[in-house]
């Protein structure tokens, strides 16, 4: 079976950097984090085909092969099988026991049990949400009221997920090490305990509140500022507003994705807005002062007498702010020319007037399109 392509695993272009290609991993191992999804084999498959992507595009030298010669640069590159491990194995290989440690709150995988020491402290989850803007919020910035919910420390049992009273036991499997031991003579692969995940301990009476998780979903509402000049998609970051980590490990981040709500006349082009206005005929042969639309209301805009259709004028400052540099894009307003449906008999008349004194002066681009078109095909 064909492999997907790297990038397109983790959702980065080829330009993309190692941060980026980190963060692009991050955020596609936790949505199918075997926590997130227990029993879910397809969530398993995609989390493999993430672990195996990265593996690749984290390495210069892998990636380099990869990029010129595609699959067949990476044999005998010393790649792993993910496919035959299990997701246990993976946490502990490459240092990447610490990338998920920080991002899951998972028991501190790769850490200590209760036998063996202090289990290593996690980062919670990060959380995503949206913020919908208008353009308005977008030219001037906004302070913008997010409503969610997020799994906070059970007030009950203090986060142990213990009833109260209670302690929690020690791990039969790993004997409370929190890790296991595969394979025999003199290979032998340890990897986290299945069991307790790592922490060496078992939950033997669990909470009632939070029914041995430890955590309660909880409301939470925050105010966020939002700069001027976002773009749709963009990502605003709200510090420690995420879930509580495991074992005193600091709490998440709650990323905050812009989506823009379309204008009913304006279009977003970059740091520039564009407006389609329908003028007349009449008005586009004689020229004309019309009202075009704007993020302030309406403005004047002058049609110079032969305006064509499609011609794009410039209102200078009138877009949207840089977010970087804050200096204002334009407004660029492209006619249409309206072509009339309904004529009353005056109309219709003095049009056939206006048709009989067409020429080459009035009308030199038809008439150059009719002279070359009889040249070629000849006809009257």
């Amino acid at each position: 079976m064909a492999k997907r392509d790297y990038y397109e695993v983790l959702g980065v272009g080829k330009s993309a950097s190692a941060d980026d290609i980190k963060r692009a991993y991050r955020r596609m191992a936790m949505k199918y984090h075997p926590d997130k999804n227990p029993g879910n084999k397809e969530a398993e498959a995609k989390f493999k085909e993430c672990a195996e992507a990265y593996e690749v595009l984290s390495d210069q030298e892998k990636r380099q092969r990869y990029d010129q010669f595609g699959q067949d640069g990476l044999r005998g590159a010393g790649m792993h099988d993910f496919s035959r491990m299990n997701v246990e194995d993976i946490f502990g290989m490459f240092g990447l026991d610490d990338l998920f440690g920080g991002m899951f709150g998972g028991g501190g995988r790769g850490g200590r049990g209760a036998a063996g020491g202090r289990t290593r402290a996690a980062r919670g989850y990060d959380l995503e949400t949206t913020v919908k803007l208008t353009l308005n919020d977008v030219a001037k910035g906004v302070e913008k009221t997010i409503e969610f919910t997020r799994q906070d420390v059970c007030s009950d049992c203090n986060g142990t997920a213990c009833a109260a009273g209670t302690k929690p036991g020690v791990c039969h499997t790993c004997g409370g090490h929190g890790q296991v031991a595969k394979g025999g003579g003199f290979f032998q692969m340890v990897t986290t305990c299945p069991q307790c995940r790592g922490s060496g301990q078992i939950i033997t009476t669990p909470c009632k509140s939070c029914g041995g998780t430890g955590h309660v979903p909880k409301k939470r509402v925050v105010n966020i500022k939002i700069p001027a000049g976002v773009h749709e998609g963009q990502g605003i970051r709200v510090g420690n507003e995420g879930e509580p980590g495991r074992n005193g490990g600091p709490r998440g981040d709650l990323y905050c994705y812009v989506r823009i709500e379309p204008h009913e006349f304006l279009q977003r082009d970059g740091n520039d807005l564009v407006a389609v206005v329908p003028i007349s005929f009449s008005q586009a042969a004689l020229g004309a002062s019309i009202d075009v639309p704007s993020l302030d209301g309406t403005k004047q805009l002058k049609i110079p007498a032969g305006t064509q259709y499609g011609s794009v004028f410039r209102i200078k400052g009138q877009g949207l702010p840089d977010i970087r540099s804050g200096r204002s894009g334009d407004q660029l307003v492209q006619i249409t020319i309206e072509t009339p449906v309904k004529l009353s008999d005056q109309q219709e008349e003095l049009l056939r007037e206006f048709a009989k004194t067409e020429n080459k002066t009035v009308s030199p681009k038809t008439a150059r399109f009719f002279e070359k078109l009889k040249k070629n095909f000849g006809g009257n």
